[in-house]
């Protein structure tokens, strides 16, 4: 085994560059970063969340999250509205010009990884992507 192979820092690098990729690429091509298209995913997951819950799920801040979600409300991905059962709270929900967009946003996230991807053979594409969902589980 090579000495690159346990590099424990390896994978937190792939992980740096690959997101860099895709950001960049969102941005050139729709103006919304990463963690825009984030939760733009987690509000499609599960419509009318809490900006507090988009925050716990995407583990970044709440006001991290309030201010991404004040980009895609000025571009109308998302709807922002006070909670009417608690008037400190806001509910998120996506617009219908978001579904057009989110399917660019897929495409544009799967070509900006294909590249490395195209390096492995179907099999290790796999291998690879089982080893994600373990490790994904596991922590």
């Amino acid at each position: 085994m090579n000495q690159t192979s346990n590099d424990p820092s390896l994978l937190h690098h792939l992980s740096a560059v690959l997101s860099r990729h895709a950001d960049q690429a969102l941005q050139e091509q729709l103006g919304i970063g990463v963690s825009q298209y984030r939760i733009m995913m987690a509000v499609q997951a599960n419509p009318h969340l809490q900006q507090r819950h988009i925050a716990d799920n995407l583990n970044q801040t709440e006001a991290s999250i309030s201010r991404q979600i004040k980009l895609l409300v000025n571009v109308v991905l998302i709807e922002s509205r006070f909670n009417p059962k608690n008037r400190r709270a806001h509910m998120t929900a996506l617009t219908p010009k978001r579904q057009r967009f989110t399917e660019s946003a897929k495409n544009i996230f799967a070509k900006s990884h294909q590249l490395a991807l195209d390096s492995l053979s179907d099999k290790q594409q796999k291998a690879f992507f089982e080893a994600l969902a373990v490790i994904r589980r596991q922590i």
